[in-house]
């Protein structure tokens, strides 16, 4: 339950202040996450080892430090909650096992068009892709591979935990569960703004054209930041978004162009839709607190709560 020492008069005249407070604070975890990418001064490319260990290096260390920024706004606003840090930024051990499968699950059921597409361009088909997906020696090569670890690790795990772990808990008690789903992507998706520093050093394309795949990358990641908040208010943990966020890295955007000229693209139409239907369908059903317990970020909203409430 959210409370405050100074009781509700100078609660509500602090209201206003405290909120402002806390999208300057969301905003200065946003600009340090990036901008620690650029406290190495370098003029190779963002894919070069040496430029990938440094900044993976600068993000897990904004990372560690994302708890204090919490535990120092909580600390600031008198919020009294019967949880520690930690747990309100959804790293805790209570239903750890849904929390991890069933996210994932969804997005993967979202993902069914591109994942039958890519099992019938597999000479092998079906049993060739679990086989690719199983390989020991595949794993490890891509644990050997530092693009791959920043991709599929790093960048999951710091982003989702800075970007929803610290933010929500400090959007929620000011604008609510509901519109901290739709704001916290916002900052998420400015954040990737930084991309077209490293595309007008490359000199690679036209600054129109730039600023054209910015925007698309402003729009798919806000969409999709809006879906890793909304796990994360719905199971009260962060692996769930990480690995959703691991898994759709790998996939990428589905190449719905390629499909439409695929030989099978009636079928491959059918299972793009199909996986569209089913994630809607069970968008709420595998995200329903029932299976996540008592959830920390959800005691900090005022209520009525409904995103955290059972559907």
């Amino acid at each position: 339950m959210l409370e405050s020492e100074h009781g509700p008069i100078t609660h509500e005249e602090h209201a206003h202040t405290r909120c402002w407070v806390c999208v300057l604070s969301c905003l200065l975890l946003a600009c340090v996450y990036v901008g620690s990418l650029y406290v190495w001064r370098s003029s190779l490319p963002r894919d070069h080892p040496s430029v990938i260990k440094r900044r993976c290096a600068s993000v897990l260390l904004v990372s560690t430090l994302s708890p204090a920024v919490v535990k120092g706004w909580i600390h600031w606003a008198d919020v009294r909650v019967d949880a520690s840090v930690w747990e309100l930024m959804g790293v805790r051990l209570e239903s750890l096992v849904p929390a991890a499968i069933l996210p994932l699950l969804l997005t993967m059921v979202c993902y069914l068009g591109p994942l039958v597409q890519s099992a019938m361009d597999n000479p092998k088909g079906f049993t060739g892709e679990l086989q690719s997906a199983l390989d020991v020696q595949s794993w490890r090569l891509c644990v050997g591979d530092v693009v791959w670890l920043r991709n599929q690790v790093v960048a999951p795990l710091t982003e989702e935990l800075v970007f929803r772990g610290a933010m929500m808990p400090m959007l929620v008690p000011c604008t609510g569960p509901t519109a901290a789903i739709f704001m916290a992507p916002l900052f998420f998706g400015v954040a990737h703004f930084h991309h077209i520093i490293e595309q007008r050093r490359l000199h690679k394309d036209s600054m129109s054209v730039i600023l054209l795949v910015s925007g698309m990358q402003f729009l798919y990641t806000t969409v999709f930041g809006a879906f890793t908040a909304f796990i994360f208010m719905r199971t009260g943990h962060v692996v769930g978004p990480v690995l959703c966020h691991s898994f759709c890295n790998s996939q990428g955007l589905p190449d719905i162009s390629s499909a439409l000229k695929h030989p099978q693209q009636s079928a491959l139409v059918f299972s793009y839709l199909m996986g569209v239907l089913l994630f809607l369908v069970l968008l709420f059903p595998l995200t329903d607190p029932f299976f996540y317990g008592d959830i920390p970020v959800c005691s900090l909203a005022l209520p009525p709560a409904s995103v955290c409430q059972m559907k």
